[in-house]
């Protein structure tokens, strides 16, 4: 667990690269904006309504750390589109947001299969839309062996741990959970045979009876995701629900008032 915790703080830390790898132009997303995301136009990029952080080339192409914020004064985005251009399933996450999740400063990590853009687009209180993203430098995020055997899947799947600490007189949450999140573009490394898609597509948290976010993704996101997120704690537990393309379902309460480690 500590080693876990370890890599985590390390990957999700916030992309330390220079943000100098500002979206390409990219005929993919001309027909992505139509066909999947009903646009007509592009949304306008500002960095005050909505930021998007990435490393310019990835370390690890199947964890790729995403980090989304808002500054201070930003109006409320209460939904937001995460999109890969050039992945196999380009919608990689839809999420709503709550009020304590305002203004956003958001992480998770997701797979990229190739030198893509991914983007971000949210739909603002005011409906409005506005768009943030960077070209990554990445390849083979979604076909990336998985990284436990078979019978650890099993034995962990579902697992969740949630953390929550302050940081510079913020509270951030930090939720893992152990999932593989197999994408059905890889293979098992002992007997060679396609593992089928198997992914968390429904994931819902929030602290008493109001909203953190939820979301519903596709195969873009990491094995073993984690979600860090500064919010507003209104001192009651955390609630999670889980569910994957299996039916599985799985749900964990954490106490509000325990600072780190709630659960193993």
């Amino acid at each position: 667990m500590r080693l876990w915790l370890t890599l985590t703080a390390a990957l999700l830390a916030g992309p330390a690269l220079a943000q100098d790898n500002a979206l390409q132009p990219s005929p993919t997303w001309e027909d992505l904006r139509g066909a999947v995301l009903d646009l007509d136009t592009d949304p306008p990029l500002d960095a005050a309504a909505l930021d998007l952080e990435a490393p310019t080339r990835a370390h690890d192409a199947a964890i790729v750390p995403i980090r989304l914020t808002q500054a201070p004064d930003a109006l409320a985005i209460g939904a937001l589109t995460l999109v890969i251009d050039e992945n196999p399933a380009p919608v990689a996450a839809e999420y709503t947001f709550g009020d304590a999740l305002m203004p956003l400063d958001f992480e998770v990590r997701v797979r990229v299969d190739s030198y893509s853009d991914v983007r971000a687009i949210g739909t603002r209180d005011d409906g409005a839309q506005v768009m943030a993203g960077r070209f990554v430098k990445a390849a083979g995020g979604c076909s990336a062996p998985a990284g436990k055997d078979m019978a650890s899947v099993r034995e962990t799947m579902g697992q969740m741990r949630w953390r929550s600490a302050s940081e510079e007189g913020q509270t951030i949450g930090t939720l893992m959970i152990r999932h593989p999140n197999f994408s059905g573009l890889q293979r098992d490394q002992l007997t060679l045979l396609s593992i089928p898609a198997h992914f968390i597509d429904r994931l819902d948290v929030r602290q008493g009876e109001d909203l953190l976010f939820t979301m519903e993704a596709g195969i873009s996101i990491s094995e073993d995701p984690v979600f860090r997120f500064r919010y507003n704690p209104n001192g009651q537990p955390i609630h999670v629900r889980v569910e994957d393309t299996n039916g599985n379902q799985w749900a964990e309460t954490f106490a509000a008032d325990v600072a780190g480690v709630n659960k193993s």
